[in-house]
């Protein structure tokens, strides 16, 4: 399974973004939960958002609710991150992950699976 994020970019505050992750592989799609996790200059890589693979359960870190939303279009095997309101704490390299026929949890070390990151910059 090959996965390739992208859609980041230099961004103001308050203003929105949409980083999609492109899921190639021969196993069925929705046999993958994805995430996206984020690692900003200086700190460890943290879980931002997850989603099942029937796309039916979401979740989020506390500081992006209400902000981001997660989703996923298992017809195209695509999973997007609609990020609203960005703030400059929300400066990083953002990464999606899958794991296959598991549930969407937070943690990094149980996604077998990565895409090279895409850098989101907001500035204030």
């Amino acid at each position: 399974v090959q996965l390739q994020a992208s859609g980041g970019g230099l961004v103001q505050a308050g203003v929105s973004l949409r980083l999609s992750c492109a899921v190639a592989g021969r196993s069925t799609f929705s046999r993958y939960s994805v995430a996206w996790f984020r690692q900003a200059p200086g700190k460890e890589r943290e879980f931002v958002a997850a989603i099942a693979g029937s796309g039916g359960s979401t979740y989020y870190t506390d500081s992006v609710k209400g902000r981001f939303t997660i989703s996923r279009d298992n017809a195209a095997n695509m999973v997007y991150l609609q990020m609203d309101s960005l703030s400059p704490e929300d400066t990083a390299v953002y990464y999606c992950a899958a794991r296959s026929n598991g549930l969407p949890i937070t943690v990094s070390t149980r996604y077998g699976y990565w895409g090279r990151g895409t850098l989101v910059t907001v500035s204030s």
